[in-house]
């Protein structure tokens, strides 16, 4: 449908999973995408290969969303590379460890929350700044179901998570008058390969309670993503788009 021609969009995290899905989604609608990778070079030059040869722009740009200042770096080279322009974000990067919450550990702690939403505020404070200058954009915070319905041994991440998706709301109501929309995709449990080899019972558990009978995919992300991009959400900001095969629809009593 080509919803993003034009457009240039700088993903995190898009030497993964999701990250990947995303990005190419947007390559496939016509946007011009600037893949962020802290480590996973090799992944990222993969899709932006991927993207090339779909005759579509991309480039590679490392940086550890860890770091505050480089957050801030990464959003200016992406508006550099796209000509001054940057009509969307995805805050997709993020960690996903588990660890006991009696025995979790101050460092642990922060170590989770600084790259799954500290990033998040840094990045789009930067690319709020250019997209101010445009008089618009959009930005998407990839969050998660664990933001309501946390698991075992993630309370790091799903306290992070959560925090995330307030971050967007409120980000909503401040940028919402300078043409600037925030919003979250909250995905369910996605595959990737080796997953079901790894946790075969809790793959048939997801299986048996999404009523679409199935895992996501990441393409799945990538959908939600391009929508909240394009001018088909021109009027939704402040929200978040769960993707879970309506594993969250069923009741738990």
């Amino acid at each position: 449908m080509r919803l993003l021609e034009g457009h240039v969009a700088l993903v995190t995290g898009a030497g993964g999973g999701i990250g990947r899905g995303i990005a190419l989604r947007f390559a496939e609608e016509g946007a011009a995408v600037a893949l962020h990778c802290r480590t996973a070079f090799e992944a990222a030059s993969e899709v932006a290969s991927r993207i090339l040869g779909l005759g579509g722009r991309a480039v590679v740009l490392r940086a550890d969303l860890a770091d505050e200042d480089a957050c801030r770096r990464l959003v200016q080279e992406a508006a550099e590379w796209g000509a001054g322009r940057l009509s969307a974000l995805v805050n997709n990067a993020g960690v996903q460890p588990t660890q006991a919450l009696p025995g979790m550990t101050a460092g642990e702690w922060r170590a989770v929350v600084d790259t799954n939403l500290s990033s998040v505020f840094a990045c789009t404070q930067a690319a709020a700044e250019v997209m101010r200058q445009q008089g618009e954009g959009s930005v998407t915070h990839i969050a998660s179901i664990e933001a309501g319905h946390p698991a075992v041994d993630h309370a790091h991440y799903a306290a992070s998570k959560a925090a995330v998706v307030a971050h967007a709301r409120a980000a909503a109501l401040e940028y919402g008058p300078h043409g600037i929309r925030i919003n979250t995709v909250s995905p369910g449990l996605i595959d990737r390969e080796g997953l079901a080899r790894a946790w075969p019972e809790g793959v048939r558990r997801w299986e048996r309670a999404a009523p679409l009978g199935r895992l996501g995919r990441p393409q799945d992300v990538g959908d939600a993503c391009v929508f909240l991009a394009s001018p088909l959400a021109s009027w939704i900001t402040g929200q978040d788009l769960v993707v879970d095969g309506g594993v969250s629809a069923r009741p738990t009593w």
